[in-house]
């Protein structure tokens, strides 16, 4: 099996659907790319990679524009005959493993939500 691993900032609000009676979570991930060419100028570059997320649990409030994350997951690649006549492609990601990587987290609405599960103090483990 191959993975892919991206650590990106989302390009915008993830959006969940219905596939077949089964929930996903869509979202883009960016990825900046700067180096120097021969020429010794420095360039950048922006690799945009299109996530699924199945089952994705509680994690879709937290997706939110330009939020820094880190996606693993089983690459795709579909190609599709673009409007200048000529073959472009996409690079998918179906995702395995997702984390935030950024403190502060807001939801769509602009508040700092609760942990969704609290623990007990006398369940703790030491």
């Amino acid at each position: 099996m191959i993975k892919l691993q991206i650590i990106g900032h989302l390009g915008k609000n993830a959006v969940q659907n219905e596939v077949n009676g089964k929930q996903v979570l869509n979202f883009s991930v960016a990825h900046n790319e700067r180096y120097k060419n021969v020429q010794g100028a420095s360039v950048e570059r922006t690799v945009w990679v299109d996530c699924a997320m199945w089952y994705p649990n509680a994690v879709g409030p937290y997706l939110i524009q330009g939020t820094y994350v880190f996606v693993e997951g089983v690459p795709v690649v579909d190609t599709y005959n673009n409007n200048a006549g000529g073959v472009s492609a996409v690079l998918k990601l179906k995702v395995t493993d997702l984390k935030l990587l950024m403190s502060g987290y807001r939801t769509n609405d602009g508040k700092t939500p609760e942990p969704e599960v609290a623990i007990p103090a006398d369940d703790l483990p030491f």
